[in-house]
Formats: structure tokens, sequence, C-alpha cells
């Protein structure tokens, strides 16, 4: 398998490369150059995520060092589930997809683990990494929790001051030793594009030898391709159709690799991507003018992005807005409605969402009479309890707190401020 370049074809690597790199040289993010259809009778009929990986991702590292150790990266990476839990009283068949039984309650630990046990495979002995990453809540502490303690490799969390929950915020700075975390003044972008210029910045490459852990990274990207394969494996083989899926959606690494896993065979049927109020994606798919745009501040924190770096896969997969959009669907959110779903569903469904499931809960209620009679599944990124300075006030009871985030809530904050520039963060970096 190789992987090319979304803005040079002639940019091309292996698995392990694209992954120790993060972005191309030129800052394009690598594609698969080709990919292979699979049968999803091929698949192996245990669908548990450990034993559905391995052979779901091996084209993607075929002829790459890391095939020899596909079966052993997966073992260390899917050590939670994902479980597909039906919806009740519903119109038709609904299921939700919780992804927030990682250690830090977010769909982001899938990747960030899958990553990790990558990379210390890859790197070479003695070779010491930087792992840059900006967050606007959820990547930042699933990477921390992926790499904290590891010897070989330093971790730089960028995050977004006083714009992400406080316990998002707790869990980003919790951790210390090889782990510092920055709380930048500016937004989610700001941290974003001092990220990608650190990347092409002379004076950091001669020092450190830089990768990068957000979803511009094949090492997360591919990895969250399993567990779609397994929720519409599970559905495909009980009811004979392919599921529909609504996916919160932020930087648009999850959706992607809804996207890819559908594009390789997987038997998924439409994707609907629900954004909160920062509207660049749907915009994009009903104007056709790619406009980004600084993000704005909702519930919905996590998906705070005004300039999505996963829709240059996007585009580059499908080159013409018209394309895409028979592809994907996208509708926008607002913080009013946000509240509504979490207030009405914890008493009509039984469920609790948190403000970013909760897109995909109002985009499932709009949806027409007859389209409800298919099999939806609304993608469960993170746990109600990170978020409960917003969830309980709206359900008027208290959230559970899941063992793993009380252990990490009980932990001293380590933080420093940076002001949101290049100049700064290399100081910080190059001074120690």
């Amino acid at each position: 398998m190789t992987f090319v370049s979304t803005r040079a074809s002639d940019v091309r690597a292996g698995l392990s490369q694209a992954i120790v790199e993060g972005l191309a040289t030129g800052g394009g993010l690598y594609v698969p150059e080709r990919v292979a259809a699979l049968s999803p009778d091929a698949l192996p009929d245990r669908l548990a995520l450990d034993a559905l990986a391995p052979p779901l991702l091996k084209p993607f590292a075929s002829g790459d060092p890391l095939e020899a150790d596909l079966d052993a990266i997966c073992r260390d990476a899917f050590v939670f589930p994902a479980p597909l839990v039906r919806l009740a009283g519903t119109p038709g068949p609904a299921s939700v997809l919780e992804l927030f039984h990682g250690p830090t309650c977010a769909f982001k630990d899938f990747g960030a683990r899958f990553l990790a046990a990558s990379l210390e495979r890859i790197r070479r002995d003695g070779e010491r990494l930087t792992i840059l990453v900006a967050t606007s809540g959820d990547t930042g502490s699933a990477v921390a929790a992926a790499f904290h303690g590891r010897p070989w490799v330093d971790v730089v969390l960028l995050y977004p001051k006083g714009l992400v929950s406080p316990r998002q915020a707790h869990q980003l700075a919790c951790w210390g030793g090889n782990v510092r975390t920055f709380a930048v003044a500016g937004t989610f972008d700001d941290c974003q594009r001092m990220v990608k210029a650190a990347f092409g910045d002379p004076a950091l490459a001669g020092r450190l030898r830089l990768s990068s852990a957000n979803s511009i990274n094949l090492g997360r990207l591919l990895p969250q391709m399993v567990y779609y394969a397994s929720a519409s494996l599970q559905i495909w083989r009980a009811e004979g159709r392919k599921p529909n899926f609504i996916i919160p959606t932020g930087n648009l690494g999850n959706a992607s690799a809804c996207v890819w896993a559908r594009e390789i065979g997987v038997p998924v049927g439409d994707i609907v991507l629900a954004t909160n109020e920062n509207r660049t994606i749907p915009d994009y798919l009903e104007s056709g003018a790619w406009r980004p745009r600084p993000s704005v501040a909702t519930l919905a924190s996590a998906m705070d992005v005004g300039d999505p770096s996963n829709m240059e896969r996007l585009r580059w997969l499908f080159p013409d807005v018209e394309t895409l959009g028979r592809r994907v669907s996208a509708r926008s959110v607002s913080n009013d409605e946000i509240r509504a779903a979490i207030r009405t569903d914890a008493t009509a469904l039984g469920h609790v969402w948190c403000p970013h499931t909760a897109t995909a809960a109002h985009v499932y209620h709009q949806l027409p009479r007859e389209r409800t009679r298919e099999h939806w599944v609304l993608v469960a990124t993170a746990h109600p309890a990170k978020f409960n300075e917003i969830v309980e006030p709206l359900i008027g009871r208290d959230v559970p707190v899941l063992p793993a985030l009380e252990r990490l809530l009980g932990r001293p904050r380590q933080e420093e401020d940076l002001p949101a520039t290049l100049d700064a963060l290399r100081a910080r970096l190059l001074d120690g």
C-alpha cells in the first residue's frame, strides 16, 4: 500500500513513514493511492474490535514493516468495547454506537492507542519523538492517556483556554511527566494553525523529531474505521440491510473514517454529518464554495472548528462538490436544539447525551417519517459526565461519573498559558 499527499501525487510514503511524519511534505494529508474493495463476507464472524481490526486494516499495512506487527498493535489498541445499543421509543429501528468506554471517555481513545502502539514499533532505537497536538477538547486527553509515561516520547498539547468544558480542561492538564499542556489564548483554529506552522519551522525541525497525533495522522484515522465496520456488520448480518450513520463532526476525522470504511466495501448506507453552529461544512455542500472561517464557541465545544482539516481528504476523494454531496450530507444544529435534544431524550428515550451526541440526536428527530423505517445509528462520541455543567441542569439530576473519568479528575492540574503565536510555542519548546 502506498499513500500519497493530497497536494502532490509524487509525494509518496508507506504506512510507517506516513504515521511518523503526520503531515506530508508541502502540508498535504496522506491518503491511500488506491484501495482494493473487500467483501463483507471475507471479514470474520467474530465482530469484537480486536478480532475485526487486523483483517480490515491489513491492506493499508501491506508491504510495510508494520504489517508483521499489526495483530499485536490491534491487541494493544482495542482493549475496550464500542457497544451498539438499541434505542427504544423511536419511530423505527435506531441504535447508539457508544464510543466513550475508553480511558478518557471519548471516541478518540481508539485512534490514540493505535497510534501509540504503532509509533512504539516504528521509531528507531534511541530516537525520541515529540508529539504535537492541537485539541478542541477530547483529542488531547486521549493522546496524553495513550502516551503518558512512555520513555521515548514527549507530548505537547495545545488547547484554547476557556473554550473547553471544565472537566475536559482538567483531563488535558492532569498528566505532567512527559506531557506538557499549554492553554492557548485563542481558538482551536489558532491552535491548529500553530501546529501546522511548527511542522514547517526550520528551527524546530533542526532540534526536534516532530510527529502529529491529530486526526490528520493516518494512525489516528485508520483504526476508527474498525468500530464502523463492527456496527454495520452487526446490522447487515442480522437484518440484511445497510445502516445509516449520523456522526457529530468537528475536524472531520471520525466521519472520514466512516467514509473510507464504506469506500472499501463495508456495508454502510447514508452518512449524515451533524455539525454545531460552525457551518463551514453544510455551507460548502449547499453552495459549492469552500469558505473556512473563524470558529464560534458553542455548547458542543469539541466540534468548534471553522476550518476542518480532513475536508482536504474528502475533497481529494470526491473532487467536485456535487459528487461529495451525493456521498455525504450535513446538517447544522443550534445551541437551543442541542439543549432540547438533551432535555427531551433523557425522558423520552432514557438516554442522556453529551452536547456533541445531542447534535446527532437532533438530526435523527428531524428525519422525514418515511426515512425512519431505515436503521439509523447515532454515534455517541463522548460521555455526558464530561459536560456535567451543561447536561445536569437540563435533565435535573446528576450524571454518574465513570470510574476512568473519576480517576483523572482526582489528579492535580499542571499547565502553562501561551500566546497564540508560533514564536511563543517555539521558544517554549526549545527552551524546555
